[in-house]
């Protein structure tokens, strides 16, 4: 399953024009490339971003050069940011009892 991101303004990749971006969901493989969790939990408990490694995530799901990334409405990013969170915060499924 893929999530496609419509962008407040227009990059450049792959020496294309993209208006959006179409993030595939990432695999525990990605996770292990990127070395680093696209959040963390505050000692409050909030969710905080990392935007460094949500950065990685974006270049690897959405298939993009990092330069490409860079060039992105600051807004956006921080969405993508999120985007990218979100795919790991998911509620877990039940677990079975026995």
């Amino acid at each position: 399953m893929s999530t496609t991101f419509p962008l407040s303004k227009p990059i450049e990749a792959h020496k294309e024009t993209l208006r959006e971006l179409v993030l595939r969901e990432p695999e525990p493989a990605d996770a292990r490339a990127v070395k680093a969790m696209p959040y963390w939990v505050a000692a409050d408990e909030s969710v905080q971003l990392n935007p460094t490694a949500a950065h990685a995530y974006i270049v690897r799901l959405a298939g993009i050069p990092p330069s490409s990334v860079d060039q992105l409405d600051i807004g956006d990013f921080n969405s993508l940011c999120w985007v990218i969170a979100g795919f790991f915060l998911k509620r877990a499924s039940p677990t079975a009892t026995s």
